[in-house]
């Protein structure tokens, strides 16, 4: 059995890493005619993953100092086993969407606990970079490869006083290969409804790690962001930033407010209000609240960066909406790059993760 303990790690690690990027695949697609084709598509990883899993499991060490790593790797990869049934079982019709959501929160889960393995398992840690470094010899890809954990974390979370329902704080990615000598930018990236920002940190770590960021991940104090008293969150936004700022090396001329869905109509809602600390916005997938009228945030757009991203398929906000806040920012007389996406539902295009980043600062291209 110790003999075949390395084949058993090797088949588990390529099931699980194909797993989770199919699993990204199908949130980028996750448009409701497309749901059947996308099950079908899940359940070869699930059956591969199932089979891989199995065989890890009886293959338990003898040697205790393996045994935390086995027990930490089969973690991660039931995580991601969980996420594809939530998504391939559709369940009771009520159920569909809930379930969806669950798989997506158990991939992101799993994410979280995979990446500290990543040490031991370099195919791990390739995954969590950008495509272009993961098989490339550069400078920075070595750099990244060959960095020690920080002591001071790498991923960490920060719960509010007296929070409710683990909700009001924030989680923070520090690249491990980053010196602290020099300020780097910070991007803020909030949730969408209902979500969290422990987990929405994973759309946006692997190009922190690959490019060179702090990466800010609040949570709404509420199910959702404060849309109808936007001062609650926006000042809980501008606080963690400054505490961010007061303990590492932050260029406050870079920072970055983007967000999802109801995120992204809350950059727009906080992003403008007066004395807001962001360089520029990057809503995807939201609108423009009528408040932002009454609040004179359209008087305050004026020059502002803009990056303004909607997907064409969009059932919850249509594109209609979006070409309405498209023309109300340019008549305002902000900078406005427009990205409609013709084949994006509501759902978050990570793709577009490197645009925004090489539009908000050039500095942030990969070498």
């Amino acid at each position: 059995m110790e003999e075949e303990y390395p084949a058993r790690v090797a088949q588990l690690g390529g099931a699980t890493l194909v797993a989770l990027s199919a699993l990204e695949v199908a949130e980028r697609r996750l448009h409701p005619p497309e749901f059947p084709e996308l099950r079908r598509a899940l359940s070869l990883s699930r059956e591969r993953l199932e089979r891989a899993l199995e065989a890890f499991r009886a293959a338990q060490p003898d040697d205790a100092a393996l045994r935390d790593f086995h027990e930490h790797f089969a973690a991660g990869a039931t995580l991601t086993l969980e996420a594809l049934a939530r998504f391939v079982d559709p369940g009771p019709p009520h159920e569909a969407a809930m379930r969806i959501l669950g798989a997506l929160g158990s991939h992101r889960r799993a994410q979280a606990v995979l990446y500290p393995l990543r040490e031991v398992l370099p195919a791990i840690g390739r995954w969590f970079l950008e495509a272009p470094l993961r098989e490339a010899d550069s400078a920075r890809s070595r750099a990244i490869s060959e960095s020690a954990p920080r002591r001071d974390f790498e991923v960490g979370h920060f719960e509010a006083p007296a929070a409710q329902a683990d909700r009001g704080g924030f989680s923070l990615y520090v690249p491990e290969w980053w010196d602290g000598a020099s300020p780097w930018p910070l991007v803020v990236a909030l949730h969408g409804g209902s979500g969290h920002g422990r987990e929405f940190l994973w759309t946006w770590l692997r190009e922190a790690r690959s490019r060179g960021f702090v990466l800010l991940s609040p949570t709404s104090l509420g199910p959702t962001w404060s849309l109808d008293a936007p001062g609650v969150d926006a000042a809980r936004l501008a606080s963690m930033v400054d505490f961010v700022a007061a303990r590492w090396p932050i260029d406050r001329t870079r920072v970055l407010l983007t967000g999802l869905s109801d995120g992204a109509t809350f950059t727009l809602l906080a992003g403008l209000l007066e004395g807001a600390p962001y360089a520029a916005l990057a809503p995807v997938s939201g609108v423009l609240h009528p408040m932002s009228f009454g609040l004179g945030n359209l008087g305050r757009a004026a020059g502002r960066r803009i990056y303004q991203v909607h997907g064409a398929l969009d059932w919850l906000f249509p594109v209609a909406l979006a070409r309405l806040a498209r023309d109300e920012l340019q008549r305002a007389g902000a900078a406005l790059v427009y990205r409609e996406i013709e084949d994006l539902s509501h759902t978050y295009p990570r793709e577009e993760n490197a645009a925004i980043l090489e539009w908000f600062d050039p500095a942030l291209r990969l070498p």
